[in-house]
């Protein structure tokens, strides 16, 4: 049982033929929002020279890399390793949720089956990620919208922004949020922020408002201009704007 937010124990398995080593910095900056990583593995052949650059992400992070020889030429072994372990890890019972990072569509069965034993599922992948394997897991993020953690981070780049038109013009988007806000809405057509979001997640797993570039989902909604917001108790409340 979890004992509060952040407090999850979490089993982080890595995907290394499958991940830049470059992204885990900014994907165990993400995790550390979601609890603690008590395991951290990462697969590969590691006799190949293309895995090098993985020695020093392995131990300035304490991941423990898992060696997974390449029978056949053009296979990826790593896979069932992978998979094997994280049924190993189930069984034990100590862990409330997975992180899987990969974007490889073999593993999307596993997704599910953890799912189906009651764990939550984080998928860390790149934008090539098949939609089924992000679809099998409670959250999904795009690899190339996180931050590493820093003492003083930058402010999104506001140019590479879309427009408020441009938001606007986002169908899917929209729908999206006004079918959320009314689900989630009072009587006078109120809904929380955060509810808002966590209704949209379980119906797409990598919504994310930093997918168009904004840190918050209040910047999201509030740039599209279409949606009432309300902060009162260090609360956010939304409703859709009626015309």
């Amino acid at each position: 049982m979890v004992d509060e937010p952040g407090s999850a124990h979490l089993a982080v398995l890595i995907d290394a033929d499958n991940v830049s080593y470059a992204r885990v910095p900014a994907l165990l900056g993400e995790v550390a929002t979601l609890g603690r990583a008590t395991v951290r593995r990462m697969y590969a052949d590691w006799t190949e020279d293309k895995n090098r650059g993985w020695k020093d992400a392995a131990n300035e992070h304490s991941i423990q890399p898992i060696q997974q020889f390449a029978y056949t030429t053009g296979k990826n072994a790593t896979d069932s390793a992978m998979i094997i372990d994280a049924m190993d890890l189930l069984y034990t019972g100590r862990f409330d949720g997975f992180c899987l990072v990969s974007s490889d569509s073999d593993f999307t069965k596993l997704a599910s089956r953890l799912r189906e034993s009651g764990v939550t599922v984080y998928g860390f992948g790149e934008r090539k990620t098949p939609h089924a394997f992000v679809k099998a897991c409670d959250r999904f993020f795009h690899m190339d919208v996180l931050s590493a953690p820093t003492d003083d981070p930058a402010p999104p780049d506001s140019e590479q922004r879309p427009t408020a038109g441009a938001l606007r013009q986002d169908t899917k988007l929209l729908n999206l949020l006004r079918s959320a806000i009314q689900a989630r809405s009072d009587a006078d057509g109120w809904a929380h922020l955060a509810q808002v979001g966590a209704f949209i997640a379980k119906q797409e797993p990598d919504f994310d408002s930093r997918n168009w570039k904004y840190a918050k989902l209040v910047d999201l909604v509030t740039a599209i201009g279409l949606f009432e917001i309300e902060r009162r108790e260090g609360a956010v409340r939304v409703r859709t704007i009626k015309r």
